[in-house]
């Protein structure tokens, strides 16, 4: 692949999210609440990629993630890589994680869930599985998979 075929203007300030799986980059908008901000975004969909075949990337321009958003992203797409650029020049280079304990970011599903009806108590979910995605809700036990995360 040529060089010339991708040309994307690079970012002063911001955030470029890379290594999304393919298919998730507009996902990961809504999820991220990006797609109706004022900030310049630039969304590449199954760009071809030396490690996964295909990819998604995202620059986000004057904007940084922060912690809460980087989990949300490590639930969509678990081997992104997370670019803080400053003054052109990528500042800090995040590889995200599925954190062991996911909080307040996840919805349960079972309606009769503590975390659903009581008042001030925030949902908790604890990871089961890494590889094939699965969680599992620390109040009631219920278990759920990547294709069924709903998100707060």
């Amino acid at each position: 692949m040529s060089d010339n075929l991708l040309r994307v203007q690079p970012i002063r300030n911001g955030t470029v999210i890379d290594h999304i799986k393919a298919s998730r980059g507009e996902k990961v908008l809504d999820i991220l609440n990006l797609s109706g901000s004022d900030t310049t975004i630039s969304l590449l969909i199954n760009v071809q990629s030396k490690i996964q075949k295909r990819k998604d990337i995202i620059k986000i321009e004057d904007r940084e993630l922060d912690e809460i958003e980087i989990e949300k992203l490590a639930l969509l797409s678990p081997d992104a890589i997370v670019n803080i650029i400053r003054n052109y020049s990528v500042a800090d280079k995040i590889k995200i994680e599925i954190p062991e304990f996911i909080s307040e970011i996840v919805h349960c599903p079972n309606e009769n869930c503590i975390c659903n009806n009581e008042r001030g108590v925030s949902t908790n979910f604890k990871l089961l599985n890494k590889e094939n995605l699965q969680i599992k809700c620390t109040y009631c036990g219920r278990k759920m998979d990547e294709e069924n995360i709903n998100f707060i």
